[in-house]
């Protein structure tokens, strides 16, 4: 079963939080990363945290590309229903 919007906007920003070390109810789904000051090295690691999360492969320009969590989470449900069911 895939995560539904709601989960992977949840994950991402916990883990966006993390990163910026604020809470996660400081981060809005439609504010720009880069306003938040997430650097290019944690950028990179929520690529590879995406990818280890959800077994999905997106690129290092990931974080640019879709620069807010609403995008985010649109580009990884899109890879979602684009994967084979399992079974």
């Amino acid at each position: 079963m895939s995560p539904t919007p709601q989960d992977v906007t949840t994950w991402l920003t916990d883990k966006i939080a993390f990163y910026l070390e604020v809470p996660s109810d400081h981060i809005a789904p439609d504010v720009k990363l880069a306003e938040y000051g997430l650097e290019s090295v944690y950028a990179l690691a929520l690529c590879g945290d995406v990818e280890d999360e959800y077994g999905i492969e997106v690129e290092p320009t990931l974080a640019w590309d879709y620069p807010t969590v609403e995008a985010l989470v649109g580009l990884i449900q899109e890879r979602l229903a684009a994967v084979p069911a399992a079974g």
